[in-house]
This record gives structure tokens, sequence and C-alpha cells, in this order.
């Protein structure tokens, strides 16, 4: 009894009740997106078909003409969210070679060699899938539903896939390998051959499918990496009448059993039928003889797979259906582009005055899928900071690191997206220098999605704090002093001048106040002489005093001179007393 019939007994009374549920609800060949008919060209049934996922490989997205152009008359695919179209270069290219090439082995462990040597049956030519996000028709009803309690927002992702081989004198056991991680190929020396690049994640998907007797026998069986089991595979779901064709959808053969379902395969029915692209197989012939195609399709909603984004696609030829059979021929081509990226947006781009905070709010959106699970911490985004000056790159590498944000999911569920905010800067506590300053956010990646990545904008996270200024005052005082003159006998005031004396006291003795200016001969005019200092006094905190004496000269004999009393004045300056 082998691994997988062992693993059946086990969980049989689920697997059926699982089987039955799918019959009565799901119809992963009846939604419209895709042909799953038996050949490999667009045609009557509603939906796509390979040689238009060729056609979008080849021609469209080869923008480096790496590879010859094929499907030519063909057009791109009408809405797929990711497509991949992999020709071997040759009949020996590209087969399993050592121990470890099995699938509950992480890719790591595998190793590839070009040499001869398959069996003909299991040399594949070309491998392809192409995936579709439609509207959901509901939990667990319809023609594209999805689980029962899936996110809010959860479409309907579909998946389909298919090869074709050199020939057909066998049964068709085959396994289709979808990667959330990149796997490509090395040149690095391992078990006879080479090592793989690339490890498994949690929730890789497995299809194992054997057509038997012709392909009229279907058994798809459905796996995802799980490793936390001993070997890895977590069965899904499983049936042995899971055949996809209908007599109404391809005019040939007899119609199954099974018409709805959430899984299916199948493999051409007759003799003659198209290949769309350069094709020969082991009889030379350029169509496909009977089972020389395969394609099938899994609605990834209705398995709890909807959130999961493929990079790689592999398909493989296997000795057996059993989870430990060796494997022999593969092909190995990208699918979609899964991977965070991060955009970042500082609380203001513009210019701040000093103590006003700060902060920058990092956000990490999943592409590849249509409902991939929300970035989370841990790990937390850190966020530095660069006073760049006049630089326009942003801050690229270096800065102050400021602190961390958690990832924090927004009110949609499985879209994705998750944002972080850094700790403030610019702080009362903490004012930045007056200059510009630009955020990096940086997120070393988790077990969901792993691998670094780093984000620095010259426009969105970029402000500028305003240099400082202070004001302070410093009085002066311009002094001057007026002398009136009066005659004793309350005539007309005598004619004269009137020289002032400044004294730095306060009783009009000692030193004299130096740096007046106009203060002597100054000429009586209708009884009245004033000084005409223009110098100003300055004055700290300190208090100011000067005290003054006129002396009057009369001009000619008839009038005696006089002097007056002393006079004081004082004054007060205080050039900060606060706000």
């Amino acid at each position: 009894m082998n691994k997988r019939t062992r693993c059946l007994l086990g969980i049989g009374v689920i697997a059926a009740l699982v089987i039955g549920w799918q019959v009565a609800a799901f119809a992963v060949h009846d939604t419209g997106a895709f042909e799953l008919e038996g050949n490999a060209v667009n045609d009557p049934p509603p939906g796509d078909d390979w040689d238009n996922v060729c056609h979008q490989v080849t021609i469209t997205n080869d923008t480096s003409n790496s590879i010859p152009n094929e499907c030519a008359s063909a057009a791109n695919t009408t809405g797929a969210t990711a497509v991949s179209w992999t020709g071997e270069a040759n009949a020996n290219s590209s087969i399993f070679t050592g121990g470890g090439s099995k699938d509950p082995e992480d890719v790591s462990s595998w190793a590839w060699k070009d040499a001869g040597g398959l069996p003909d049956k299991d040399n594949l030519q070309h491998g392809f899938a192409a995936r579709y996000s439609l509207p959901s028709t509901g939990v667990n009803t319809g023609t594209c539903p999805i689980a029962a309690g899936s996110p809010a927002g959860t479409r309907c992702e579909l998946l389909y896939f298919g090869s074709d081989r050199f020939d057909n004198s066998g049964d068709a056991q085959q396994g289709f390998w979808f990667f959330q991680n990149p796997v490509s190929l090395t040149n690095e020396k391992s078990g006879g051959g080479f090592k793989f690049s690339g490890v498994h994640r949690d929730g890789d998907l497995l299809v194992i499918s054997d057509f038997s007797n012709g392909g009229d026998v279907s058994t798809i069986t459905v796996y995802k990496w799980n490793s936390s089991l001993s070997d890895h595979l977590q069965l899904l779901a499983t049936s042995d009448d899971a055949n996809c064709a209908t007599a109404q959808e391809t005019g040939e053969g007899t119609p199954p059993a099974t018409v709805s379902d959430s899984f299916c395969g199948i493999v051409n029915p007759a003799n003659g039928t198209t290949a769309p692209w350069s094709f020969t197989d082991k009889s030379g012939n350029h169509s496909y003889l009977q089972g020389e195609l395969y394609e099938g399709g899994v609605n990834l909603s209705a398995l709890g797979l909807a959130g999961e984004c493929f990079s790689s696609a592999l398909s493989e030829t296997r000795s057996s259906t059993s989870t430990t059979a060796t494997l022999k021929d593969f092909t190995l081509g990208s699918f979609a582009t899964c991977k965070p990226g991060m955009t970042t947006q500082a609380s203001t781009n513009g210019t701040v005055a000093p103590k006003v905070e700060v902060r920058d709010t990092a956000t990490i959106k999943v592409t590849g899928a249509t409902n991939p699970a929300d970035p989370t911490s841990p790990p937390d985004v850190t966020f530095f900071l660069c006073n760049v000056g006049t630089a326009t790159t942003g801050c690229t590498t270096g800065g102050t690191n400021v602190g961390t944000g958690t990832l924090v999911g927004g009110a949609v569920t499985n879209d994705g997206t998750a944002t972080a905010t850094s700790p403030d800067v610019n702080t009362d506590a903490a004012p930045l220098a007056s200059g510009r300053y630009c955020f990096r956010a940086e997120w070393d990646g988790n077990t969901t999605y792993p691998g670094k990545i780093t984000h620095t904008n010259n426009d969105t996270e970029c402000f500028t704090v305003q240099d400082t200024s202070a004001i302070s005052t410093t009085q002066s005082w311009v002094p001057n002093d007026t002398a009136t003159v009066t005659s004793g006998s309350g005539g007309t005031a005598p004619a004269g001048t009137v020289t002032f004396a400044a004294f730095a006291s306060a009783d009009c003795t000692g030193d004299a106040f130096a740096g007046l200016t106009g203060l002597t001969n100054r000429t009586v005019t209708n009884g009245t002489a004033s000084t005409a200092n223009t110098t100003a006094v300055t004055a700290d905190t300190a208090t100011k005093t000067i005290s003054w004496r006129a002396t009057f000269t009369p001009t000619g004999t008839g009038t005696t001179g006089s002097t007056s009393h002393c006079e004081t004045s004082t004054v007060t300056i205080n050039n900060d007393i606060g706000s």
C-alpha cells in the first residue's frame, strides 16, 4: 500500500464528504473564464485557451525576444492575472535526477540535468498555466464559489494548467507544482546533476493527476505544502471521477458522471487534435494523438487557497501517483510577480517650524494575487531619518534609526495591504536642527513574504525644518535740558547764552557725563535756551542718572549772570523682563 493510499484510508470519511459537497456545487470547467475541453485552441466554448496564453507569453510578454514567437495568429488572454508557457529546447532537456527529487522533499533537495533516458510517455514538451480572478457566486454555491469562512471580499480564484508529451503509449501520470517563492535552475552541481534554486513555502500547491484507460478514468489529488507534517504534503481533496469534459462541450466522447467540480482534468480524447505551437511527437505528428495533451483546473477559493500568490509553475511527470513517486521530466516557468512592495508618506512633505511633530507611514502591498494575506508583524517596520541637506535622492542609505512601527491591516482583510507608522520626530523634547530631512522605511519580511524591502521617496517623505530666530531690544536715551532765563525786575528776559554742565552723579559733582554734545553757549531766545545733544545713551540693566547745572552769561553789562540749582534725571532701562 503506497503512502497516498494510506493517507486516504486515514481520512476516508472526511474525503468522501468533501467530494460529495464539491460535486453538488462547483464547476471549475464551466465558469466561462477558460476552456477545459481537451484541446489547446480557442473555439466556441466560452473562455480563453492555451493558444491565447502562448501568444501572450511568446509575443506580448517576451519583449527581449529571448524565445521564438509562437501562436502568432492568436490573441492575448482576456483578463488572466498571471500566465506561464514554457517549451523545452529539445527532447533531452531538463529532467529530474538524484534520490532527493521527490515531491515530499524541499526544492533545495531536487536536482536536474540535461540528458536522455526517459520513457517517451514521460517526456514533456511544453508546460503552461493561467490564473483568473472572478467575482464570487457565493459560499459553496454557483459556478465560482468560495469556501465557508472566507474573509470578506474574497474573489473566486481559478488556476488552470496543462502540458503536452512526446508519446501517448501509456497512462499519463503527472503533477503540477505552484510555488509561492521563485524557483529556478542553477549550475551548482548536486546529486549527479545541478541544484534547483528556491525553497517551499507553506501553502504551495501540488496537483497530482492520473489518466488511465485512454483518458477515460481520471484521478486527481490536491495537496498543499505543510512544513509541520512529516511528509510535508497535506491532503486537501481527491476524486477518482475528475474528468471535466462533457459531451456538450467537446462534441466527443461520453459525458462523465461528474459535471460539477472544484478541480478536474482532461486529455485530448481523439487523434489529430491541433497543436497551436510547434510540436512533433515520437511518431512525427505535428498534431496530438489521443492523450498527448493534458489540461486541468482548480478553484483555489473553494479549497481555501484564494490568498496564495504563486511565483513559479512546474509541470512534472511521475512514475506513479504516489506522493513518493520518482519524478521524471519537468518544465519550469515563471508565473506571477508575487512580492510585497512598499510606499511611504510623511505626515507633511513641506516646511515645519521647530518642535512641530512629523511622522512617516509605510504601506506594504502585495501584488500577484487578488486576495493575498495581509503583511504582518513581526518583524516591525524600521524607520530611519537622514539630514539630506539639498540632496534630491531621499534617504537612500544610513541615517538615524528613529524606531519601529507595527504593521496593521486595514478594514478589508486579505487585500494584501498593511501600514506601519513611525515614532514622531522633531518633538518638543528632541527638536531637530534646521535643515531638510527624509525618512526611509525597511521591512525584513517574514515567513509568508520573505525578503527585505526598503523604500525612500524624495517627494513624499521629505520635509524641511525652519531655522530659528530671536529678537532682543536695547533702549537708548538722548539726554537734553532746557533753561529758562528771567529778569529780576519782571521785564523782558535778558539776552545772553547758557552753558549746560552734565554730571555722572546725582548732585552735580564729580566727573562730567561724557559724550554729550551741544551743551555750551546756547543762545537764549524768548527767555529759554536748550541743549542740542544728539548723542544717544544706551543702557543694559543698569540705572542711569544725570545731574545738570546751567550757567547764564548775559550780553553786555546791564544784567548779571546766574547759575541754576542742580537738577537730576534718572532713567532705569531693563531690556529683558520676560515675556
